[in-house]
This record gives structure tokens, sequence and C-alpha cells, in this order.
């Protein structure tokens, strides 16, 4: 077959010394950033960005996916010993993984915790492999009107499919589209909402808008919330990861369902934090002794972790063939893509096959290092929780200003950058999600282009989005996503009037 060639041919890309080393590097740092609160993978690729502009863009984007799969292993660590969420998709991990450390079964929670996120992730990238190229060339047959209806069709499933009130999505999003059209107007060339300021010339950088919403932002509500670190220690012993390699085993439909949840939420805009919810409730639900949940049960481990970490990695398929990313993750590496001079979408797996497969052939290296990486080290980054946060939030904050004076170095971007972190502060106070805010900043242009090209081809007929089955199936989809929550809405309003009647 032609994608075990392919994959092949990654191999021998990513096995090169210097891809080792950034694959290394990255898999340490996104642990590291993993374990400390107030980051996470998107802040930690939006930080570290900039720091990749010099390089080759194959072993930036092997750097930066390490850092994301680094993070989604370290979000466990504070979970199951600190009882505090490294990222927000840990949060389901706590509710077993720390009862079993105060019970004195830290080991056997982080062992399970640690396979079961190498599991989800492989069978992610399997489907990556397998999948990726067949949409790739499905999706070369999409002119303007198909693309625009994909991303429609991204932006209602936002909408339709979020945890959030559909409302606050809305707002969210139209925030992004207004900061999207600042600047120059990529089909006429005309000047946008820059009142008289030569700096809003270029519009708003995307990357300086996700290092303040994701880092500066998290960092003002970390401090503000006041972190103090109390926890267990663990130190992982081959006698314990055999054992407890035994006891998962008998798990084995559990890991299936946890995975199928996990790349479907991945996939659509679901994201990994609905997913571990998800597949917890799922686990709980189909389990023998579901009473065992919440004091310390090895399957309420398994279930949130496996499903998170493949849906984090199956949200790179519809970012690397479509353009269009899958999680807030995604589209900062989507912002790095374009920086580099890379077009996601289907030509990228004709034009640039060393950058995609070997991105692939790094996933699959990239999960294995970070599996070894974090069953060695564990009592390492357990003690660096017990450094006062007041001394980490600095550094972490001179970081950021350091990533966006060096984008274009100018302290405005840096200001920009602390109006955003308000912003992002804000938006996670008001409990306003920032993702979709994110999607439409870098899809924004892309999509007003993709219309007005439509309309041009049509004549301003709106008719062309249903002008054959392929795109009309995908605008149609599109508004049944966008007025799924008014059916929601519709249906409880109805029963509580029957419950009253």
């Amino acid at each position: 077959m032609e994608e075990f060639a392919n994959l092949a041919h990654g191999f021998s890309v990513a096995f090169t010394l210097p891809n080792l080393g950034f694959m290394l590097i990255g898999i340490t740092l996104g642990v590291l950033i993993g374990v400390l609160p107030g980051l996470g993978g998107a802040n930690g690729i939006a930080i570290l960005l900039p720091l990749t502009f010099s390089m080759n863009p194959t072993s930036a984007i092997i750097m930066l996916s390490c850092i994301y799969w680094g993070a989604l292993f370290g979000g466990a660590i504070t979970s199951i010993l600190f009882n505090i969420p490294g990222e927000p998709w840990s949060v389901a991990t706590t509710f077993d993984g720390h009862p079993m450390a105060q019970q004195g079964r830290a080991a056997q929670a982080l062992t399970a915790a640690f396979t079961s996120s190498f599991v989800g992730a492989v069978f992610a990238v399997i489907l990556i492999t397998f999948l990726a190229p067949w949409l790739a060339k499905f999706a070369l047959k999409f002119g303007p009107a198909e693309f625009f209806a994909v991303q429609l069709l991204t932006f209602c499933s936002f909408v339709g499919m979020s945890k959030e009130p559909a409302a606050k999505v809305i707002a969210a999003m139209m925030l992004g589209f207004a900061l999207a059209a600042v600047g120059l107007d990529s089909v006429t060339g005309t000047l946008r909402m820059t009142f008289g300021s030569t700096e809003l010339l270029k519009g708003f950088d995307f990357l300086i808008a996700v290092i303040g919403l994701f880092g500066i932002g998290e960092i003002l509500l970390t401090m503000e919330e006041g972190l103090a670190f109390k926890g267990k220690s663990a130190k992982i012993s081959p006698k314990v990861v055999l054992q407890t390699w035994v006891e998962i085993g008998r798990y084995w439909k559990t890991f299936l369902r946890s995975t199928a949840i996990g790349c479907w939420m991945g996939i659509t805009p679901g994201g990994a934090t609905p997913a571990s919810f998800m597949s917890y409730g799922m686990a709980r639900r189909t389990a023998k002794n579901p009473q065992g949940f919440g004091k310390g049960e090895i399957e309420g481990v398994i279930a949130p972790e496996t499903a998170a970490h493949a849906a984090g990695t199956s949200a790179l398929l519809p970012m690397l063939t479509l353009g269009i990313p899958g999680s807030p993750t995604a589209a900062v590496l989507l912002g790095g893509l374009l920086i580099w001079g890379l077009q996601p979408g289907p030509m990228l797996f004709v034009e640039q096959k060393d950058f995609v497969w070997g991105l692939i052939a790094s996933m699959y290296l990239g999960n294995i290092v970070g599996l070894i990486i974090v069953l060695t080290t564990v009592p390492w980054w357990a003690s660096i929780l017990r450094i006062p946060f007041s001394v980490i939030a600095p550094v972490i904050i001179v970081i950021c200003a350091i990533g966006a004076y060096t984008v274009n170095n100018s302290m405005f971007d840096v200001v920009m950058m602390m109006v955003f972190g308000v912003v992002g502060y804000l938006f996670k106070k008001l409990q306003y999600p920032l993702a979709p805010l994110v999607l439409a900043l870098v899809l924004g242009d892309m999509a007003e282009a993709s219309f007005r090209q439509a309309m041009l081809l049509s004549g301003g007929s709106l008719a062309i989005f249903w002008s054959n089955p392929l795109v009309g199936s995908i605008a149609g989809l599109a508004i049944v996503l966008l007025l799924w929550p008014l059916w929601g809405a519709l249906k409880s309003r109805v029963r509580a009037q029957e419950a009253t009647a």
C-alpha cells in the first residue's frame, strides 16, 4: 500500500539526528508545561512558537507536536499526585486517580494513565495514517463553495456541539471575526478598521493574540486563585509497571470504546475535555461495579486518559487535510504552518510529503519516547510543583513577553499581548469559551475569501452552496448543527410544560 511506503519515508525523515533531538526536547518541555497549572498544550505551543521561525518547518512541527504529546502526558501527574488538573482534560482523571494515590497506589494510577494515553494516541495516529491521504485526495475536488461550506460546518459545529451556551460561543466567535477583519482586505486590498494606526495595517497577529489569550490569561487567573501544592510522592518501578499492564489488559473494551469516543470528538470540534468526561461517564455506566468510581477505580483512570489522548491526536486530521483545526492546539499549529509559508489542506500531501509524513512518523516515535520519559522521571516532575507559584508565574510572563516581541521586534506587540491577556482573563472569569474566538481569528480571513470567491463565481447567488450534492450536504449539515441548540431548548421547554401540566 502507498501509505506504508509514505510512512517508511516519514520514518527516514523523523529518524535523523536533529529531528530526534527536537523530539526529545519537545516531549520534555511538553511534560513540564503539562505539569505546571496555568499552562497547557495550546499555551505552551503559542509561547514557544516564535523560537521555531528560524528552524526547518519539519523540525519545527515535530518539536511543537511533541510538546503537545508531552503536555497530554504531564497533565496526569498533577491530577493524580496533587489533585490539581494540569490540563482541562485531566479533570476527569482526578476523580479516581487521586483517591488511588491517597490509598498508596500512586505508581499504579500513573502507570495506568500513561499507558492509556499511549494506547489512545497510537490508535489515533493509525487513523491519521490511513484516513488522511484518502481525505486529502477527496478534498482536491473542493472549490471555493465547498471550502466555505466546510469552514461554515466547523463554525456551526462549535455552536451545536459545545458544552458552553450557544450565545456565548457565538459572541466569542463574532469577536474573533471582528479581529480577523482588521487590516488589509485580502480580496480587494482596501484597509479596514485601522483607525489611522500604522501598527494595525497588518491586522492583529495571530501569534500575539494566542500568547495573550492563553498564556497571560491563564497566569492571571491562576495568580488570582492562588495555588498551594500539597500532594503525594510516587516512584514507578518495573515490577509495578508490569503488574499494572497485566491488570489493565482486562479492560480492553474500555480502551476500544474510549478510543472511538476520543477519535470522534477530535475529528469533530468537540475536543479532548468533553471526550474525557464522556468516556468516564460511559465507563461508569457500563462497569460491573459503578459504585467503585470516585473511590479509586483504575477503570476511572483508563477511560478519560485514553479518550483525551485519542481526541488530542486525531484533532490534527482535519487540520492537515482540510485546513480546519479540530482543537485550540490544532488552531495554534495551523497558525504556525501559515507563518512558515505552508498552506494546510489537500495540496500539502502532494507538495510537502517530507513535512506531512515526517510529522506522522514523529507521532508514533514521540508517544513511545514520551511514555518512556514519564515512566522514568515522575519524581522529578512532582518535585517541580513544590516551587512556589509566585516564583514560576513571573518567569512564564517574561517568556511570553519575549515571545511576543520576537514576532515583529515591536513593543506594540507586547502591549497587545497584555491586552489580549486581560481579554482572556475576562473570558475565563465570565465563562466564555476561548476556542471559538481563536478559531474565528485563524479562519476568519480564509472563510471570507472563500465566500466572496464563491459569490463572484455565482454572480451573487447563494444557490451555489446547493449546486451539487457534496456542497449541499455539507451546508445542510452546518445549518442543522447551528439550529441544534434551539431544538434542544425547545424539547426541554416542552418537557417542562408537560411536567407541570
